[in-house]
This record gives C-alpha cells, structure tokens and sequence, in this order.
C-alpha cells in the first residue's frame, strides 16, 4: 500500500531541516569553534583550577552575548560584502583603524606564540620529541597550509576539526561529576569580590568575546561570496533566507564554543581545584596533573584536543590580523588568491606565525602568556565593539538592512558590561 503524499511530506520535512542546517554551518560555525583555542583552553582551566565551580554560570551568560556579536559581525560582511575593517573606515578615523590593527596585530601574535607552545607541549607528551621542535614544526605546516590550500579546502578541514572540541566533553563524563552539585553551580550567580576573581571574568569575556574573531567572521563572510563565484563587492544586502541561516550558523558555533567552556571549567574544577592544583604554568602540568586525578583517557582527550583546537585556531589567529590590515591598507587579499597577488596579505601572515615561533624560545610562561593575551583582549574587545555597533546600526552603510532592536539591545549589554568588568579588575 502505498504511503499517502502528506504522510511522505511529513517525513521528508525532518531530514529537510537537518540538511539544511547541515549546509548552513559555515564561518560562524568555524568561527566559534575557533573560539576555543589553546588561550581559551588554558583560560578556562585556570578558571577552573583557581576558583573552582564558582564561574561555571559564564559559560551559559556569555552565549547570548558572543553570539549577538558574531551574529553583528556576520551580518556586516553578508550585507555590506566588506571585511570588518573596511566597513570600520565608514565611522571611524582611518588612524584609528590602524591603531586596531596594530594592536589586533600584537595580541594574536601573542596568542599564536602562546598556541603553538602549548601544542607543542601535547605533542611532546604524546610522542617524547623536544618542544622546541614540534614549535617550528607545526608552524611551518600551517603556515605552508594556509599559502598552499583554497579557501574551500580550508573551510572544510576546519569545519572537521571543530569535531574534535567534543574530547573536553567527554573528559568531563570521565570523572563521574556529581549532576546535582554541578546544576546547582551552573545557575548560582556569584562574583567573589576580589582581584583575581575579577581578572579572570576579564580573560574569560575577552577569550569568549575576541577581537580577533570580530574580524575573522566578516571576513569569511564575504570569502564565503566569492567561492560562490559572486562579486562580493557589489553586495547590496542579503536575503531573508541568508540571514536565517546564519543566525542557525552563528548560534551553532558559538553553542559550541560555550559547551566547551562549561566542560573544561568542570573537569579542571573537579580535578585540580579540589586537589588543591591552582598554580598551573604549562597546559603539559594540566595534561599529567589530570592522569592521577582523571585516569589516562581524560589526560590523552585533553592533550589531543590541544593540538586539534591549535590547528583550527592558528589560521584564524593569522588570518584575521591580514585581513584587517589588508582592507585598511587596500592590499589585494584573500585566502583564494595566489602568491604573486596577494603578497602583502600573505607577508602578515607569514610574520605573524614566525614571530609566535620566535616567542617560544624567550623564556616566556606560555600559560601566563596565553591567560595576559585574554585579558588584553577583554580589554581591547569593548571599544572596539562601540564601533562595530555603530557600522552595524547605520542604515545607509547596512543597506536598510540595520542590525535587529534585540540584536542591538544583546550587543549594547556586551559593550557596557565588558566595560564594567574591566573596570572591576582594575579597581578591586
């Protein structure tokens, strides 16, 4: 007997959702799995180990806030087909621009150091080379990588290696938490009002809520333009379909990125806080101090998941800086372009992964390097939201197509509280 067609229609619908959702993941999907890079892996389980259960409530406040502001970002590049810093140049002083730039410059250089030393640190874990040499290799291969591959190509190893963000999940599982405690903690909103308390709300909002992902997600919008063979340049807003998608995209990515953040915040809490481990130095301590506390399998998903999450995150550390400087400077730019076109964009690069390489051979603590960059972005994050905001908000740059009033609203919020808590770290 054959099946009535409503019935068939109705069958077809769910796997038409996955599909499409499917599809729609993307650059906020990337972008938010970037998210959690090794700054953000050290930063949480700093947090982790110095206050306990006490910040697991981040995890689920910050989600609304990163997301209204990729989502702004996003809907930037889509709308206007313009990176992040050219649609800046509209509102701002170009001085101003280069000033971003600049800084934005410094910090992922400093993360990228700081990445690379704490995948270098796994990777000798795993395999008993020397650091330093797994430091310049695993520089070389992805900065070859980046040159060598298409955009597509890149997108898509991205994409996958998001996937394997879900170790610091399992490694949570492992330890056998209890639920109940944990629930309790989740939505216990509380601040200890005091210095350190405060620096790391700092480090977790500027590692969460990052400049350098800012620039990134307009950035792959309009790349994301181009690989479908559009003029990303004649962009003249973007359909309501489009924008559906990508609030799917972006509320994806940075889900991800905030579950992550909740589960590494747990196990490090449950693990070395309550062992009395606060002053961890090297993400190698966190990988040995898990074994005795956690068992072999969290202490091996924890190294490995440091070395996926540093190969997802380096390109976007890299990239975001050239392409900021590149729309500032009006290079010819792009991660589809050739060598001999886009010498200047892909110079930034190359400087910025060699620098962080060159970084690891000064006698920097790689973990206080990572947990000083996150709070110098948390620093830097507010300010340069205001102007986002306003690009963002101005219906002639947006093409009438102007951020949402909840949007708006969510971002503002982000902006003054940002504000607030870097303010806090200073006073207190």
């Amino acid at each position: 007997m054959k099946q009535q067609p409503e019935r068939l229609e109705k069958i077809k619908e769910p796997k038409k959702a996955i599909s499409r959702f499917y599809k729609a993941l993307g650059p906020g999907f990337v972008t938010g799995a970037a998210d959690d890079d090794p700054s953000g892996v050290a930063t949480y389980s700093i947090a982790g180990a110095q206050l306990g259960t006490s910040l697991l409530w981040m995890a689920w406040f910050t989600w609304p806030l990163m997301s209204a502001v990729q989502m702004m970002c996003a809907r930037i590049g889509m709308v206007t087909g313009k990176g992040l810093a050219s649609a800046l140049s509209t509102k701002l002083p170009r001085s101003v621009i280069r000033i971003f730039c600049l800084l934005l410059f410094l910090a992922n250089t400093i993360n990228i150091a700081a990445d690379l030393a704490g995948m270098a640190d796994a990777m000798q874990l795993l395999t008993k080379i020397n650091s330093h040499v797994w430091v310049v290799a695993l520089g070389l291969i992805i900065g070859t990588a980046i040159i060598k591959f298409k955009y597509g190509q890149i997108a898509n190893l991205l994409k996958w290696l998001a996937l394997s963000l879900f170790a610091y999940v399992i490694s949570a599982f492992i330890i056998h938490p209890d639920w109940s405690f944990i629930a309790h903690q989740t939505f216990s909103f509380s601040i200890k009002n005091d210095s350190t308390t405060w620096e790391t709300i700092v480090a977790i909002l500027g590692t969460t809520i990052s400049p350098y992902l800012f620039f990134w997600q307009a950035a792959q919008e309009v790349e994301e333009e181009k690989a479908l063979g559009r003029d990303a340049e004649e962009r003249k807003g973007a359909t309501k379909v489009e924008i559906q998608d990508k609030i799917m995209d972006v509320a994806a990515g940075t889900l991800l990125s905030n579950v992550v953040m909740f589960f590494i915040i747990l196990t490090t809490a449950l693990t070395l806080h309550t062992h009395g481990i606060q002053n961890i130095t090297t993400s190698k301590e966190v990988s040995e101090a898990l074994k005795p506390l956690a068992g072999n399998l969290a202490t091996l998903l924890y190294t490995v998941g440091i070395v996926a999450v540093g190969l997802l995150a380096i390109p976007t550390l890299a990239g975001s800086a050239a392409y900021a400087f590149a729309e500032t400077l009006h290079w010819s730019h792009g991660l589809d372009e050739k060598w001999g076109k886009a010498k200047a964009f892909y110079a930034v690069i190359i400087i910025s992964i060699l620098l962080g390489i060159v970084l690891d051979f000064v006698n920097i603590n790689p973990i206080k390097m990572l947990y000083w960059s996150a709070v110098f972005n948390g620093l830097l994050a507010p300010f340069l939201l205001l102007g986002i905001f306003l690009v963002a908000n101005d219906n002639n740059i947006m093409h009438g197509q102007a951020s949402s009033k909840i949007n708006r609203i969510v971002v503002g919020v982000t902006i003054v509280l940002m504000f607030a808590a870097s303010v806090g770290m200073f006073i207190i």
